[in-house]
């Protein structure tokens, strides 16, 4: 079975950074997108950033740009999300899924394999 699970979420401050943990098993890791995923409260799910356990390929979301960083480990099947500069309207629900690779990018429709998610709260 396909499994996700994402991690470190938690209380950050403003300004601040924290890095977010996605683990994947039960895939080749080789043939799938991996995205980072966020849902505000009251807010649909949007994309933040994806890399492809294929190349590296990565893609941000134009809000996501200069702010955070994914990075794969493919020999540990793990991704990293680290979140800078840390915003009150980042306060969301942080998820990790998977896509086949010829799905590369950020619409949550095309991604078939979904982690719990992570709580991040970003108060003063």
């Amino acid at each position: 079975d396909v499994q996700l699970q994402a991690s470190g979420g938690g209380l950050g401050q403003v300004g601040g950074s924290l890095r977010l943990s996605c683990s994947v098993a039960g895939l080749i890791f080789e043939d799938y997108v991996i995205g980072w995923f966020r849902q505000a409260p009251g807010k649909g799910r949007e994309g933040v950033a994806c890399i492809s356990g294929r190349n590296g390929m990565l893609y941000y979301d134009d809000s996501a740009k200069g702010q955070s960083t994914i990075v794969s480990d493919n020999a540990k099947k793990m991704v990293y999300l680290l979140l800078r500069k840390l915003r009150p309207e980042d306060t969301a629900v942080y998820y990790c899924a998977v896509a086949p690779i010829s799905r590369f990018g950020l619409n949550p429709g095309e991604y078939d394999y979904w982690g719990r998610g992570t709580q991040v709260t970003v108060g003063t």
